[in-house]
């Protein structure tokens, strides 16, 4: 395992970008580099390089950094291959469960459509981290605007089966929105109660509710409970099936 150092990069309003920094070989990396600004000022000020930034999805907020941190530090652009026209300066083509080295380190890329239709996964099984860019969130996913609701409960349920100690690392600071609706929906919850307190001092404090474990999840990421009868007896859905429990929790989440 390597051993490596990931700084968050708070961007425009709610945005996280993510620094790696490879100790051995001294190889940085942003993940999602939303703005220029925020991303170079910690690079300048620490890194004075960047080796490569890769790209969750094609969305301007998540790359809207590319081509000015491109142009100064010449580095070396990866996204998926299905988003080649569409993510602004792309040097390299990655393709589904493709693995790819950063130094020493092991990057899997994990296709999970559904936000966009060419949205990918940044997953470093050895180091037990996950990219997961507006996929998976802290006790959320992401909103629907190219892909089908199937696609979508396929790429979260494709992500929960990942090891429980591994540590998401998401796009945005949606956390406490996303436990409101939560607790809405799953009011019996005994670990959202708890989390409740945690992610109010987080925020009053200022600091990001990331990473947080996929175990975590399971527990408390009502998306990841469709299966629980708790959660279909309070959307009065008791006989559905999980994806149309996660069709109407998505429904729900989008006008909550």
């Amino acid at each position: 395992m390597a051993k490596i150092d990931i700084e968050i990069i708070s961007c425009l309003n709610d945005n996280y970008s993510y620094l790696v920094y490879e100790e051995e070989t001294e190889t940085v990396t942003i993940i999602d580099p939303s703005d220029f600004e925020p991303c170079d000022k910690i690079i300048k000020n620490k890194y004075k390089r960047l080796d490569y930034i890769l790209n969750t999805h094609h969305h301007y907020d998540h790359v809207g950094g590319n081509e000015k941190l491109k142009k100064k530090y010449n580095s070396t652009i990866l996204g998926f291959e299905g988003d080649k026209n569409r993510i602004p300066f792309i040097d390299k083509f990655l393709i589904n469960d493709q693995n790819f080295k950063i130094g020493n380190l092991n990057f899997l890329t994990i296709f999970i459509p559904g936000h966009t239709k060419g949205h990918i996964a940044f997953y470093l099984e050895k180091e037990k981290v996950i990219f997961t860019g507006d996929t998976l969130f802290s006790l959320g996913c992401g909103r629907i605007f190219e892909g089908t609701n199937k696609q979508m409960f396929n790429s979260i349920n494709k992500l929960k089966r990942l090891p429980k100690e591994t540590k998401i690392y998401c796009g945005h600071e949606y956390t406490k929105k996303n436990l409101e609706f939560c607790i809405k929906y799953d009011p019996n919850n005994e670990y959202l109660k708890e989390k409740k307190d945690w992610v109010d001092s987080k925020i009053l404090s200022k600091s990001p509710t990331v990473p947080i474990s996929i175990e975590e999840e399971l527990r408390t990421n009502i998306f990841l409970r469709c299966n629980e009868q708790s959660v279909k007896n309070t959307l009065n859905l008791d006989n559905s099936t999980e994806l149309e429990i996660f069709v109407k929790l998505r429904d729900l989440k989008d006008s909550f």
